[in-house]
């Protein structure tokens, strides 16, 4: 016989966790905001490496993840959150404050809103 209260009772466990345990990849102390960058943008991602948790919307930027730190999608082969092999990977990306991933550079150029190949 199954449990429908006991289901109900994980699936909202389960969503709850979910919405309030989300895993979002920190960003690196290696990332610098390009110049011509507003005011803005500069104090988003200035808070951002500080470790103030992003809200609201986000970008997903690629290339700026170290290695098996991204959020998802990390190419062929790979599931998703963890899964990048190499740092700042072109086609991994990390949740950034919104607006602010055109300006975000790495050690190995730009970062993208789209993948880089």
């Amino acid at each position: 016989m199954i449990n429908k209260q006991g289901i109900k009772l994980a699936l909202a466990v389960g969503c709850t966790l979910a919405v309030t345990q989300s895993a979002l990849a920190k960003p690196n102390a290696q990332l610098t905001v390009a110049e011509g960058a507003s005011a803005e943008i500069t104090k988003a991602v200035s808070e951002w490496k500080e470790g103030k948790r992003l809200r609201g919307r986000k970008d997903k930027c690629y290339g700026i993840a170290l290695a098996g730190d991204n959020d998802c999608k990390a190419g062929p082969g790979t599931s998703c959150e963890g899964t990048s092999t190499k740092d700042f990977q072109g086609d991994a990306w990390t949740y950034a404050p919104k607006g602010s991933c055109e300006f975000i550079v790495t050690p190995n150029g730009s970062a993208s809103t789209k993948p880089i190949v």
